[in-house]
């Protein structure tokens, strides 16, 4: 058994959000995530894991190519393998407590439009292509 303060184990940039694995359980991981007001994460998949999202406190948007939604306090965001997904974080410190599990955690970035020092990676414009 593991246990986490989410509270305990929060910390936040200006530059931008941070993720923190806490632990490696099996064929996955369990972090803290925690996002400034405004901060945006990159247009990203994970094509060999689920990743699953619970907002602790705060929250914004969740953006898919089908779907934008609300994230509160109490939601829960589930993304299957390979789903394009995007995280627009609200005007407040927000929360996240994220599982992903799967095959690998490896992550693969359409854009990130919120980031111009932003480059894409030749594995990702060839994910991205075939």
């Amino acid at each position: 058994m593991q246990v986490f303060s989410l509270k305990a184990e929060q910390a936040f940039d200006a530059k931008k959000h941070v993720e923190k694995i806490l632990g490696v359980v099996g064929e996955g991981d369990v972090t803290v995530a925690c996002w400034e007001p405004g901060q945006t994460s990159p247009y990203h998949c994970h094509p060999n894991c689920t990743e699953i999202y619970f907002c602790f406190e705060g929250g914004g948007t969740m953006r898919t190519e089908t779907a934008t939604i609300a994230v509160k306090p109490g939601a829960f965001v589930v993304h299957p393998r390979a789903e394009l997904h995007e995280y627009i974080n609200g005007p407040a410190r927000t929360l996240l407590f994220r599982v992903r599990y799967g095959d690998d955690m490896s992550t693969r970035t359409k854009a990130w439009p919120s980031n111009p020092a932003w480059q894409s990676r030749a594995v990702d414009v060839e994910y991205f292509d075939s």
